[in-house]
C-alpha cells in the first residue's frame, strides 16, 4: 500500500514534466512555421527590370536576349546590381549559361555587396565543366569574398576548400540551374536541382546584408542570365 501511495505523489509530476516537454516542442514547430511565412519569395523578370532602368548598370555591357526558351533572359558583361534590394540571407534561384571559351567565362551571382570592389560572389567556370584535365573540372564552382579573398589566395592557402566540380555536370555551353543558399555565416550552391551540394563554404567576412547583383567578369565572355528568384 505505501509503494502505491509513493508512485500517485510522482505521477503529477511526470505529468507536469511531460506538459513542459510538449510546450517547448509546440514552441520550436512555431517558430519554424513563422520563420518560413516570413520569408518572402520573390520573382524578379530581368528584362523588365533593365527596361525599367531597376538595374545598377554603371560599366556594364547589357542586352536583351532573343532565346525562345528563356523569354525572360539578359546577357552582361560586368556587375548588373538590383537597385533598392538589399539581400541578408535566404535562397537564390537564377538560370545562367556561360560559354566554353577557356579561361573567359565566368558567371555567378554576387551578394552582400557595399561596392563594385566589395561584396562575395558565387560564381561558375563553364570552360571547366568538361575539361580533360580532372584536376579542372574541380575548379567549376567558386566562392570569394573580395577584396582580401580572390581566387588566387584561396587556392593557394585553402586548396580545393573554397572551389570544387558541380553535379550534375551541364555542358559548357548550356543553360543551368542554380540554387544559393546563404545562412548566417556559410554558403551552399546546388546546380540542376541537385540533392547534392557542389559547393558548401564558411563565409569569410562579418558583412551580414547588401546588395545583390548579376556578376560576369570582365575582360572575358558575356554571361547570360534568367529567372530569378530571391527568398529572403
Amino acid at each position: 500500500m505505501k509503494k502505491i501511495i509513493f508512485m500517485s505523489r510522482i505521477d503529477p509530476y511526470k505529468k507536469i514534466i511531460i506538459m513542459i516537454k510538449q510546450t517547448s516542442l509546440l514552441l520550436v514547430f512555431l517558430a519554424f512555421i513563422f520563420h518560413v511565412s516570413a520569408q518572402k519569395t520573390r520573382h524578379y523578370n530581368l528584362v523588365q527590370l533593365l527596361t525599367e532602368n531597376k538595374l545598377d548598370t554603371t560599366k556594364t555591357e547589357m542586352q536583351i536576349l532573343n532565346d525562345n526558351n528563356y523569354k525572360q533572359a539578359i546577357s552582361l558583361k560586368g556587375t548588373a546590381w538590383l537597385k533598392d534590394i538589399s539581400f541578408t540571407k535566404g535562397t537564390i534561384e537564377v538560370d545562367l549559361r556561360g560559354k566554353n571559351v577557356f579561361l573567359q567565362s565566368f558567371l555567378g551571382i554576387a551578394f552582400h555587396s557595399v561596392n563594385d570592389s566589395i561584396y562575395d560572389v558565387v560564381y561558375f567556370r563553364p570552360f571547366n565543366f568538361k575539361h580533360e584535365d580532372t584536376l579542372r573540372r574541380k575548379w567549376s564552382v567558386q566562392y570569394m569574398s573580395m577584396p582580401g579573398y580572390d581566387y588566387d589566395k584561396l587556392r593557394k592557402e585553402h586548396p580545393l576548400v573554397y572551389e570544387n566540380a558541380v553535379t550534375p555536370v551541364p555542358g559548357p555551353d548550356d543553360w543551368f540551374h542554380a540554387t544559393i543558399i546563404i545562412s548566417d555565416d556559410s554558403a551552399a550552391v546546388y546546380v540542376n536541382h541537385s540533392s547534392t551540394a557542389s559547393l558548401k563554404v564558411h563565409l569569410l567576412n562579418n558583412r551580414s546584408d547588401g546588395k545583390i547583383g548579376l556578376w560576369s567578369y570582365t575582360p572575358g565572355v558575356s554571361g547570360d542570365f534568367a529567372n530569378l528568384i530571391i527568398k529572403q
